[in-house]
């Protein structure tokens, strides 16, 4: 019995690429370049400032400038953050169905604490999360589980009754190795490149509604 629902945020709970992708845009028109289209930038979003770094500016890490030019992308991006940000389609349904149930929720994202804390805030969700788990939190994250298990240890419940919803392969490796059910959101930020059939998770959703049916046949 699940117990329990995790969410990831960017592509999962919240759609915050639009803002993501404005922020590297004005970035690019800083810097002389052309704006690349939204299309582009959409399937980097979950994986992070440096995906999308690599995006804007084809660099990696270990690039000299790639501090510089990250430092500035976090200043934009935070300059944007609350813009046009807000939860998937149906999403608010989804929570109310599952507080209704009287089963806590909570997110584990790599998303740092302070652009989580702000997002939640501002969409009035963050005295709705019974656990808020940000990629600052530990001094690892996902892929790594421990973000993951600290969650159930915040919330006081085994792994195995709780469910994990994400759009990304490290969604579902996270989630086998912390013993936690999972959902792929196939809404998400997903690249066309791959296959998330192949990641192998426990279900798999087209629309946050779905969730809805998945929880009723479980």
């Amino acid at each position: 019995m699940i117990k329990c629902i995790l969410f990831d945020l960017d592509g999962t709970l919240l759609d915050t690429a639009p803002d993501m992708a404005f922020a590297l845009n004005q970035q690019r028109n800083k810097h002389g370049l052309p704006e690349l289209p939204y299309s582009l930038i959409r399937p980097h979003v979950g994986y992070g400032s440096k995906a999308i770094l690599n995006v804007g500016f084809e660099i990696s890490d270990d690039h000299p400038t790639y501090s510089t030019l990250l430092t500035e992308f976090l200043m934009l991006y935070e300059e944007y953050l609350l813009n046009s940000t807000e939860l998937f389609p149906q999403m608010d349904k989804v929570l109310s169905y599952i507080e209704a149930l009287k089963l806590p929720w909570g997110i584990v994202t790599n998303k740092p604490f302070r652009f989580t804390h702000q997002l939640l805030k501002f969409l009035r969700l963050d005295k709705r999360a019974a656990c808020v788990i940000c990629g600052d939190t530990l001094p690892t994250r996902k892929p790594d589980p421990a973000t993951l298990l600290h969650a159930c240890q915040q919330l006081q419940m085994n792994p195995s009754h709780c469910l994990y919803i994400g759009d990304a392969a490290i969604d579902v490796l996270a989630s086998k190795s912390a013993g936690i059910r999972s959902l792929v959101a196939l809404y998400g930020y997903i690249h066309q490149t791959e296959d998330p059939f192949t990641w192998q998770a426990d279900g798999y959703i087209n629309n946050p509604i779905e969730i809805i049916e998945w929880l009723k046949r479980t």
